[in-house]
Formats: C-alpha cells, structure tokens, sequence
C-alpha cells in the first residue's frame, strides 16, 4: 500500500512539472514572438508617446477649467490626469486594446483543427502566449510612455504603498478580460463569414466605454456606474487607471478589482462555452 501511494505520489509531481512546464513554454513563446518585432514596437511606442502629448494637453485644459471655477474634473487634479493619459498610452499596448485576428483568420482557413488536436484547451492554448505577450510590452511600450511622461510633465505618484501591488493585480485581470473579449469577437467566426464588423464594434466600444478617450467619470454618476457594472470595458483600462491615480479610497479600490475580478471569471467562462458550442458545429472544407 505505501508503495501505490508513494508511486502516485511521484506521478502526481511529474504531471504537475509537466503541467507547470508546457505552461512555462506557451508563455515564453508569446514573449520570444513578439519581441522579435523590434521594429513594430518601436514604432507603436513612439505612436503611443506622440498621442500623449496631444491627450495630455486636452487634459490639462479641462483641469484648468475645473480649477477656474475652484474645483476638480470629476475628481480628478492636473498630475492625476497626466499620469492617467501616460499610463493609458503604456497599458494599450499591454493588454492588446485593439485586438487580434489569429483565432478569426484560422477558423477562416481551416487551420484552427490543429488547436482543437493539441493537448491543451483552445482557450487556454491562447491566453499564455497572450500573458507573455503581455509581459514583453510591459516591459517596452509601457515603460516608454511613462518614461516621457515623467520627463515632460508633473505627474501623480501614489502617495499609498498598497496602491502599487493593487495596480498589478489590476493590469493581470485587465489583460485577462480584454483577451477574453478578444476571444469572444474572434470566435464569432465560427458563425460568421465575415468577422470585420465585430472586430469594428469591439474597438469601437473599447476605446469609448473602455476610458481611453476620456475618463468615463466625466459622465454622469447613474451612467458612469451602468458602464461600470454593465459592461467589461472600463475593466480593461479605465479601472486600472483609477486605481493608479488613487481615484478612490483603498476600500474603492478594492472594490474596483473585485468588479474586474467578477468580469474576468464570467468571460472566460462565456470563452469556455463558446468553444465548446463551436467544435460543435465546426465544418472544415475538405473534410
């Protein structure tokens, strides 16, 4: 008997290596693929950095406009919202605003039966490289940004400690939620022909409702709190950024990862579901 358990014991071990180890392996080549792209990241960084400047000065002058009157934007200060506008230029890059069409342009070719013959679930076989992905521009078309920011501007540092394990934990699930919405527009192709339009909608409704444009605290409170809570949009920038700024009191803070969280768990089980829907119904030309 101690022989079965300890012989089940190792296996348990070296599935879980395995596991840990194929993880480690998908994660790495999202970053070892898209650092090869040098060139591509040079140029979405400096994209990035010009329209900072543009959307800083738009901020200021509505801070200014605030401060005329003796108050706040929305409850933000000038330096709250220059760092807002940097760190957003940085964070589109890493949690891939725009999206991708990998999975859409291989269920168009056909190609996507390899993923569904691997060892590993489609959903998950694409988020780790995103992870990776993710990681690497962290690492250059985030730093950048901030970088020049700093350099031309007054910027708002967290006067808090905790605000800086907060805003990663808030970047991971902002990048899980957006991959999840990217996954759901580009598993549309399995119904759809064509996929351009929901690819159109979603940048659309990212970069408005996501907070890019302008901070959805602009808007009025009840509409404000509808796109927060009725929609995944703010979770993939607009939250990451309060929580940045210190917008909030900690608990608020808290509270605003708890809703990325909530957004987080929900797309990737609607990812989960859709697929599964899908293989379904999938027809391949040819076979």
């Amino acid at each position: 008997m101690g022989f079965v358990t300890a012989t089940a014991d190792r296996l348990t071990i070296r599935n879980f290596t395995e596991t840990a180890g194929l993880f480690r392996t998908l994660a790495a080549s999202g970053f070892r693929r898209f650092s090869t792209y040098r060139q591509a990241t040079a140029a979405a960084a400096a994209t990035n950095t010009m329209f900072g400047f543009l959307r800083t000065y738009v901020m200021l002058a509505v801070a200014g406009s605030a401060a005329a009157v003796g108050g706040q934007a929305a409850g933000y200060g000038a330096p709250q919202l220059v760092t807002y506008v940097w760190a957003g230029q940085g964070l589109i890059g890493v949690v891939a605003l725009w999206g991708w069409t990998d999975l859409a342009d291989r269920i168009r070719s056909g190609d996507v039966v390899t993923d569904l013959l691997r060892p590993v679930h489609p959903v998950l076989g694409y988020l780790l490289p995103d992870l990776g992905r993710a990681a690497y521009a962290l690492l250059t078309r985030f730093v950048v940004p901030i970088v020049v920011g700093a350099l031309a501007f007054d910027m708002y540092l967290p006067q808090r400690a905790a605000t800086y394990p907060m805003f990663a934990v808030s970047v991971l699930l902002a990048v899980l939620v957006c991959f999840a919405g990217r996954y759901l527009v580009n598993a549309a192709g399995y119904w759809l022909l064509d996929t351009r339009g929901v690819l159109m909608g979603w940048a659309v409704c990212a970069g408005v409702l996501g907070g890019l444009y302008f901070p959805i605290r602009f808007l009025p409170e009840w509409a404000a709190a509808a796109v927060y809570l009725g929609t995944p949009f703010p979770s993939v920038l607009q939250i990451p950024l309060d929580v940045l700024v210190e917008r909030d009191p900690p608990a608020g803070q808290l509270g605003l990862l708890g809703v990325q969280a909530l957004w987080a768990v929900l797309l990737l089980a609607a990812c989960v579901l859709v697929q599964r829907r899908a293989e379904r119904r999938l027809v391949v030309q040819g076979g």
